[in-house]
């Protein structure tokens, strides 16, 4: 076998396979905080701000504050992933 082969056919168990899931879902989630803040700060800044920067850090800031909190929360819980009930 080759030595890609024999890589693919090893799979996390367990507790490995939970922290991979968990850190799938902070990463992509700070990935998209972050993304609409950046967003956010460029549009508050062209439009009301005159062009300045300091609308886009901030606004930055913000989205990625707010991945690291749910990111924080998220390896907190003590039984995997937060399942949010509609």
């Amino acid at each position: 076998m080759t030595e890609t082969a024999t890589a693919a056919k090893v799979q996390p168990t367990g507790s490995a396979a939970i922290l991979n899931d968990k850190w799938d879902v902070v990463i992509s989630n700070a990935l998209v905080k972050t993304s609409i803040g950046f967003g956010t700060g460029v549009l508050l800044s062209v439009v009301l701000f005159k062009r300045r920067a300091w609308p886009v850090w901030l606004a930055t800031g913000f989205g990625l504050g707010r991945g690291y909190a749910e990111g924080d929360a998220i390896f907190r819980t003590p039984a995997g992933l937060r399942v949010s009930r509609s």
